[in-house]
């Protein structure tokens, strides 16, 4: 059986990694329930929080920079990051400018 030293190691990224995904969670929570700020203020800070999530996930739980060799795992991660901003601002455009045409 070959196993080495940082197999066995504690799991020290998954620790932190699940703290502050927690600790952004429960931010975003009592930012909504206290009413700390304005709606729109609001949903632009829940969104850079949910982008923090993202890294903490992608770097602490999926290592995303530990494997070696190609990156082929990166330029897929980015082409669906892509697809999803493209779906997301088609969707906004669609809902905001074509409503009400009868076709």
């Amino acid at each position: 059986m070959n196993t080495n030293a940082a197999d066995r190691a504690f799991p020290w990224n998954h620790i932190v990694g699940f703290v502050l995904s927690i600790a952004l969670t429960l931010l975003a929570l009592w930012m909504v329930q206290a009413h700390v700020i304005g709606f729109t203020a609001l949903v632009s800070l829940i969104l850079v929080l949910a982008a923090l999530q993202i890294v903490v996930q992608l770097f602490l739980f999926m290592h995303i920079r530990d494997s070696p060799g190609p990156r082929y795992h990166i330029v897929a991660l980015a082409l669906g990051l892509l697809f999803t901003f493209a779906i997301v601002a088609g969707s906004i455009w669609i809902m905001t400018f074509g409503g009400n045409q009868a076709y």
